[in-house]
């Protein structure tokens, strides 16, 4: 199914992203993880891409065997980092005959070392070309990322709505964000995109905190920030892991709990293929399902509140 088909239903979606892993065991152990989701009825699974080699290759098998083996909606990711526009025509192709729908068509991060994206001879430089070549020469239902607190190498915000503007122009029919951690990031940019024209659903992407080194990292690579109350709470709990996870936990329960009150079209999770926090989070939501009450916002500066539903949900 068509993922515009599933954001079309009356209930908000859930979604989950995986990383290929680099070994057989460690494909193994993701479709365990990918397995222990299925009671929780996702309404796609997504896989990143690697730039190359074995990892390519383990993306399409594990989009692949998620669709087949666990009969879960899978959404392959495709970037323009060391293909020219020949292999990345093949790749496509490979995927349509495995039966796969949906497509995420994103740039690529520059090579590890490397300041600056350069494209492959006779590739893509951009994600907008890579969504026009999908949308034109495939039936893929085409995605694209987008950046609530601006991609770290946009010059402004401005000039960041425009790259994303040209990338629904050329045929991106839903987008989801880089994760964030202040749900105001979120609102204030889907207003900003409205209003230059960008209507397509724009799908929160969450990553519940498991590690307080470890989510430092990404969003320092990504551009995201995290508030000062929640980056104070997780720097008393430092040496304490289990009460990382528990503040990790119930604040993303609570950002969701926000997000989904206010009418999202849903909530795409970064699981790091570890599945434990996504799983509460989401268990907690089906739960309560504050989609159905709406117009109850949360102000998200209670660390103690979290602290004590993070603890309820990883004894649930």
């Amino acid at each position: 199914m068509k993922i515009t088909d599933i954001l079309a239903k009356d209930r908000p979606s859930f979604s989950f992203e995986f990383f290929p892993p680099k070994s057989d065991e460690g494909v193994a152990a993701l479709m365990e993880t990918a397995s222990t989701l299925v009671p929780l009825q996702p309404a796609f699974v997504s896989v990143t891409y690697g730039a190359g080699g074995s990892t390519r290759t383990r993306t399409i098998e594990v989009v692949k065997a998620l669709k087949r083996d666990l009969g879960l909606e899978a959404m392959a990711h495709l970037t323009c980092v060391a293909a020219s526009t020949n292999e990345l025509r093949n790749v496509l192709g490979e995927i349509r005959d495995a039966g796969i729908e949906n497509v995420l068509a994103l740039r690529g991060d520059p090579p590890r070392g490397s300041s600056a994206f350069i494209p492959q001879c006779d590739g893509l430089a951009h994600a907008s070309q890579l969504v026009d070549l999908v949308s034109s020469e495939f039936q893929f239902c085409v995605g694209g990322a987008c950046y609530p607190e601006k991609h770290i190498e946009a010059v402004d915000l401005a000039s960041d709505l425009e790259f994303l503007r040209a990338k629904v122009e050329a045929g991106a029919r839903f987008l989801i964000t880089q994760l964030f951690f202040d749900n105001e990031k979120y609102y204030g940019f889907v207003e900003r995109a409205r209003r230059v024209g960008i209507e397509v659903p724009i799908i929160p992407g969450i990553m519940p905190i498991t590690n307080a080194d470890q989510v430092e990292r990404f969003t320092t690579m990504c551009g995201a920030t995290i508030p000062e109350r929640l980056k104070a709470e997780l720097e008393s709990r430092k040496n304490q892991p289990e009460a990382i996870l528990d503040l990790g936990v119930a604040y993303a329960t609570l950002q969701c709990v926000d997000l989904l009150s206010a009418g999202v079209p849903g909530i795409h999770f970064y699981t790091l293929n570890k599945s434990p926090a996504s799983r509460a989070v989401v268990s907690a939501l089906l739960a309560a399902r504050p989609w159905e009450r709406g117009g109850g916002r949360l102000y998200l500066d209670s660390g103690d509140c979290a602290v004590a539903l993070g603890a309820q949900l990883r004894e649930s």
